[in-house]
């Protein structure tokens, strides 16, 4: 039961990669990403009600959020009718998570993926876009998420750069014990 966590996210991961075969908006395409969106979620929760979380399993569910938020990048970004500000902006978001990786890997030694609010809020909201973007053709399944995904951006690198020890369950740059004296 304790490893169970784990093998949700390395099924996330597989099924990532399947997105990658399978025609894009089908049904088998929706059923694949939908199965990725639940075991996202499933995967922190039994971990918490098991007792069975770890920095390994937490870095392993990030890597999966990773690996299917760069599928979903691949496999959209040429079908979307997306304007070249917006793919600027996906660019500039990309860079700043990487130097915020890159922060806390030079701080810790560890790669520093954060479980923040705004992380797990953006990571919904990016679910949430090919959904979206089947019945909307109006750029607000593209905006939202940016403007989002920007903020949780800039907080986990602020957060890499002033904490002084790596919290990966920290909730927020507000209640992040960096401002305790």
């Amino acid at each position: 039961m304790k490893n169970i966590p784990n093998i949700l996210s390395l099924l996330r991961i597989l099924c990532a990669a399947i997105l990658l075969f399978v025609e894009p908006f089908g049904a088998l395409f929706f059923a694949v990403y939908i199965f990725c969106g639940i075991s996202d979620m499933l995967d922190g929760y039994i971990a918490r009600k098991t007792k069975s979380t770890s920095a390994a399993g937490a870095v392993l569910d990030s890597i999966g959020d990773a690996v299917l938020c760069i599928v979903m990048l691949c496999i959209l970004l040429p079908l979307m009718k997306i304007p070249i500000t917006i793919i600027v902006w996906i660019s500039g978001i990309a860079m700043i998570r990487v130097v915020s990786l890159g922060v806390g890997y030079y701080k810790y030694r560890k790669l520093a993926f954060l479980h923040t609010y705004l992380n797990k809020f953006t990571g919904f909201i990016l679910f949430c876009v090919p959904l979206l973007y089947t019945f909307f053709s109006i750029p607000i399944w593209c905006i939202l998420p940016c403007v989002i995904a920007s903020i949780s951006a800039v907080e986990e690198l602020m957060m890499s750069i002033l904490s002084r020890e790596l919290n990966r369950d920290a909730k927020g740059i507000i209640n992040s014990h960096i401002w305790a004296k």
